[in-house]
């Protein structure tokens, strides 16, 4: 009962977050005008929040910047680029495989030069640096350190996993126009996007993704609980995906269309499996160096 009602204070914070987000949302199109819909601004006004609550709750667990995986800058360099090899290493065979069965093929529609390719690849590392940035400190930061002080450790990967596949699908389908836009209007936007979490549609994903936030966990324990390897290999694995969606294109015909899901053309079955297969190596090899 007591793990229960720890693993439920994230979503206590996070419905609390986008609540402010839904009023401060519509203050801020009141202000502007029809800038932006009211779904797509109330999203990323929560994940401002959800950063700023960083700090108060840092506070409130009494957790150092270290102990959030915080390092010294040189270790956290060092650790970021380890990251991004193992990223690189962990996800390519994923693409080898779809390529190698026909469900990726390359886009013939799109024509590149090196300047535009050098120049594609340049801001999807970015990117998927910027997406890493935010989303590791949450999960892997403050979310996973602040569970660990209440449970093992563990239990708190598998959680705090639990909630990383879950937000990215907290998203609202439904578009309101600038007319028709209210408070009570984004709760309803807001439940919603809670129900399309639990929409049997996104299963496979979801599993994809609570292994691949389980992975990460893991590589944060294993490594001194320091964010700049989940944070390297984060960013490969975002990067790779991104230039995969840019190069190829997802093939309807394949008889292997099943390893892959609507969600990206890439997370699905296949990444599920590999990513258990992965840890599954991972967790024999370290059981024989104990033996040995």
């Amino acid at each position: 009962m007591k793990y229960l009602f720890y693993s439920l204070m994230p979503l206590g914070i996070l419905l609390a977050t986008a609540s402010l987000a839904i009023v401060f949302s519509y203050g801020i199109l009141l202000v502007l005008g029809d800038v932006l819909l009211l779904s797509k601004l109330t999203s990323k006004v929560t994940q401002v929040f959800l950063i700023i609550s960083i700090f108060p709750i840092k506070h409130y667990l009494n957790l150092s910047w270290s102990e959030l995986g915080f390092v010294r800058s040189k270790t956290f360099f060092n650790q970021l680029l380890i990251g991004l090899g193992l990223g690189l290493i962990t996800l390519l065979p994923v693409f080898l495989i779809l390529f190698a069965l026909d469900v990726n093929v390359f886009d013939t529609d799109r024509l590149w030069t090196l300047g535009s390719l050098l120049q594609k690849t340049a801001i999807a590392l970015v990117l998927a640096l910027l997406i890493s940035l935010i989303e590791e400190p949450l999960f892997r930061g403050v979310l996973l350190s602040g569970l660990n002080t209440k449970m093992p450790v563990m239990a708190a990967i598998l959680i705090s996993s639990t909630y990383y596949a879950s937000l990215h699908f907290l998203k609202s389908h439904t578009v309101v126009s600038y007319q028709d836009i209210s408070i009570p209007g984004g709760f309803m936007l807001l439940g919603e996007a809670l129900l399309n979490v639990i929409d049997p549609k996104n299963l496979q994903a979801f599993l994809a993704l609570l292994m691949v936030g389980l992975f990460l966990g893991i590589v944060r324990a294993v490594f001194g609980f320091s964010l700049g390897m989940v944070i390297g290999c984060h960013t490969a694995w975002v990067w790779q995906i991104k230039m995969n969606k840019s190069l190829f294109n997802v093939n309807p015909d394949s008889d292997y269309l099943y390893l892959v899901s609507s969600y990206d053309g890439v997370i699905g079955p296949l990444v599920t499996g590999w990513m258990a297969l992965v840890m599954t190596g991972y967790w024999l090899y370290s059981r024989y160096l104990k033996i040995h």
